[in-house]
């Protein structure tokens, strides 16, 4: 059981937001270190790693520098001047419908999503600027709130979406699994059941982003309370 004890330094050092990287490594070092793997023989792991999954880690490199510069030309604010056009948008509303494209993209096979690609210069922008349409300027940590919620979006509809299409990697390696402990479970058999863990996952982020514009707008009632006093 000790060797698990990386999932508490994942879970410590989450709940404290140090850096995700840093985390993660830190995870492995640890889990290495307690398995009896020598410091080097843990290096050498994360190289073998990388090189053989460079194929899965260079697309999320390339395309930082390329959003970088779009940012820099403007992109979040011309999306959140698009949605403050749309009157019944609330950041709610456009977390949550977000999450229903990445649900039903990812389930088809495609995949049109992500943390960077998306969720930063367009889905947070977007949700952003569609509360502050409906009332005026934001707090900090409501800003961050709104940030954090679009982010679930993109975990929410992407891991539970993706479970349904039958090539993809997570429904492949529970299928391997099984096939190891001589159970047979077909993938087609494995895609229908996720169908009810994705609506149900939908509902809960419904719920959330219902959550979302009510506590925004609590936000907004305290802040305009304490600009009387």
């Amino acid at each position: 059981m000790i060797k698990l004890v990386g999932i508490l330094v994942v879970a410590v050092g989450f709940a404290l937001r140090f850096n995700t990287l840093l985390v993660v490594m830190a995870a492995g070092i640890v889990t290495g270190l307690v398995a009896g793997m020598s410091f080097n023989e843990i290096m050498t792991q994360f190289g073998k790693f990388f090189v053989e999954n460079r194929y899965m880690t260079m697309p999320v490199v390339l395309i930082a520098p390329m959003i970088g510069l779009l940012e820099r030309h403007g992109l979040q604010q011309r999306a959140e001047t698009l949605i403050r056009r749309l009157p019944a948008a609330t950041a709610g509303r456009v977390v949550l419908f977000y999450t229903g494209i990445r649900q039903i993209a990812i389930s088809l096979g495609v995949s049109i999503g992500g943390h960077a690609s998306v969720v930063r210069p367009l889905v947070a922008p977007m949700a952003v600027g569609a509360a502050r349409a409906h009332g005026g300027p934001l707090q900090e940590k409501t800003i961050e709130r709104i940030r954090a919620h679009a982010a679930a979006a993109e975990n929410m509809g992407n891991f539970f979406g993706e479970n349904i299409f039958v090539a993809v990697g997570a429904i492949l390696l529970m299928k391997g699994f099984f096939e190891s402990v001589q159970l047979e479970v077909g993938v087609w058999e494995m895609a229908r059941w996720g169908i009810p863990t994705a609506v149900v996952a939908f509902g809960v982020m419904a719920w959330r982003s219902r959550a979302l514009d009510r506590r925004i707008a609590r936000d907004r009632a305290e802040q305009g309370a304490e600009g009387l006093r």
